[in-house]
């Protein structure tokens, strides 16, 4: 079914379109910037919460291979939407139990402790074979990655090398959304030093972010993520890239009330005037920030209208009084995101980064890919 861009469906209170050439040609940006090192692609979290199987697969046309997930289940849904050449690297490691499935699936554990070294260092030994799998040092961060101690240690430990094939090095920087940050290029000192204990193999170690610290940080293989969508974690990035995000709100109701009525839970704003309102069908259940309550706003045609009161579970209340009596009707929609208001611009209102924006925007929303021609039962928008 061919649909006029940015249409809404009558039947969510939303609607988020996803723009999947801004991705590829975003990811284009990214490879040319980093080049020679690959590029790839973060989607863990659903793709940051826009779609992993469309964004994967917009990806693979532009000959992206690597794709990084946080967890093996993310992984196994993904793994029969790849190419056979495509490598699917589970960040967080995995559970106890859970590596001969990992095996089995082909994908690549990225192994975060002595713990799990060990336990698909053992699935090798039981399988008699040489297992591949990513090593991850932690250089400074405390989150994830083997102690240097425990780097050092890894070579006393009979054949381990000759049982775990090491296809990547990583590690992640704590500050790479502050390019002149000294702990930048401490932890590429640290990440060289460790990485130079192993056998050769290729390395990583800059996100989006890092990937604009400068070129020594990008090694081998650079790891984008917020980028590919649309946002950057500081000035001047964003800019770089095109946003692939756009979400739209359904008007439920307009009304006027007088000067002195109360508005919303708490009743936390009172009009001082005559006052046009519109309630609009996204509230926090749609992962609308309840902050943006008397901070955030939306817009119609070009015109800010702000968030009075506060954001409730399934709707917000707009003063829209800047516009003309009956601009704005029921079945009308308001840009939440788009154009007019960025993903940095809702970021910097609820007080907040922009991964957590676009992660958390619900599953109630009606979802539209605009830019390519993805796998059914997506819906196309040409």
């Amino acid at each position: 079914m061919v649909r006029e861009s940015w249409e809404i469906a009558t039947y969510e209170g939303g609607h988020l379109t996803i723009d999947l050439a801004a991705i590829r040609t975003n990811y284009a940006v990214i490879a040319a910037r980093v080049a020679p090192a690959r590029v790839a692609a973060v989607v863990k979290a659903d793709a940051y919460g826009l779609g992993a199987v469309a964004v994967v697969q917009a990806l693979v046309a532009e000959d992206c291979r690597d794709f990084f997930v946080a967890h093996l289940a993310e992984a196994l849904e993904l793994k029969p939407f790849l190419p056979a050449d495509a490598h699917l690297y589970v960040l967080n490691g995995l559970p106890p139990g859970a590596e001969a499935a990992c095996a089995a699936a082909g994908v690549l554990p990225v192994l975060n402790s002595w713990e799990q070294a060990m336990a698909w260092r053992d699935l090798a030994v039981r399988q008699q074979r040489r297992s591949p799998a990513v090593l991850q040092i932690d250089t400074c961060m405390s989150r994830l990655g083997l102690s240097p101690e425990d780097v050092a240690r890894l070579g006393e430990v009979p054949a381990f090398f000759d049982q775990v094939e090491i296809k990547l090095v990583m590690s992640h920087l704590a500050c790479a959304d502050m390019p002149g940050a000294l702990a930048n290029q401490e932890q590429l000192a640290r990440f060289e030093a460790l990485a130079g204990l192993l056998p050769p193999a290729p390395r990583s170690l800059a996100n989006s972010a890092g990937s604009f610290v400068g070129p020594a940080f990008h090694g081998d293989l650079v790891r984008a993520g917020l980028a590919l969508y649309g946002a950057g974690p500081f000035e001047g990035m964003a800019s770089l890239m095109q946003q692939a995000a756009r979400l739209d709100a359904r008007v439920i109701q307009v009304r006027t009330v007088q000067p002195g009525t109360g508005v919303g839970y708490g009743l936390t704003f009172t009009a001082s005037r005559n006052t046009q309102i519109a309630t609009v069908a996204v509230g926090y259940a749609d992962g609308w920030p309840r902050r943006l309550g008397g901070r955030g706003a939306a817009y119609f045609k070009g015109v800010r209208l702000p968030i009075i009161g506060r954001v409730s579970m399934d709707s917000m209340t707009l003063d829209v009084t800047a516009l003309a009596n009956g601009a704005l009707t029921p079945g009308d929609t308001v840009e939440l995101i788009g154009p007019h208001q960025t993903l940095e611009d809702v970021a910097a209102d609820a007080d907040t980064i922009t991964y957590e924006i676009l992660t958390n925007l619900g599953r109630r929303y009606r979802r539209t890919y605009v830019g390519e021609t993805v796998h059914p039962p997506l819906e196309v928008v040409a």
